[in-house]
């Protein structure tokens, strides 16, 4: 995170701080982004140069509850874009992560499906 700067690690720190205080996860740097693992992997959030993505592995599930989120990928994956000048919802990404944990602790890993 070191290496962003601008909008864009604004942006991070703010999803990063929601998803802290949603849950217990383990949080990991892998394929150049961080990932956070419970039961599996739950999340990511990927700073690019002209968004910051934020995915779920069990996205599609959670789209009822955040129409942004857009389908895509392995697995049931959705990931919404935050773009310069647009507001982190907190108290929305934290119900999200806490629902994503709960499928992760219902039905299992969603890559040993």
């Amino acid at each position: 995170m070191s290496a962003l700067s601008g909008w864009r690690r604004a942006t991070v720190e703010q999803v990063r701080a929601a998803v802290l205080n949603s849950a217990t996860l383990d949080e990991v740097i892998k394929w150049g982004h961080l990932v956070y693992l419970s039961n599996g992997p739950v999340l990511l959030i990927r700073a690019e140069e002209t968004r910051v993505l934020f995915g779920f592995w069990r996205g599609q599930r959670l789209r009822e509850m955040d129409s942004l989120l857009k389908p895509g990928g392995k697995y049931e994956m959705a990931t919404r874009e935050f773009h310069e000048g647009e507001e982190v919802n907190a108290a929305l990404l934290r119900r999200l992560v806490k629902e994503a944990v709960r499928l992760n602790k219902t039905l299992g890993d969603p890559t040993k499906l």
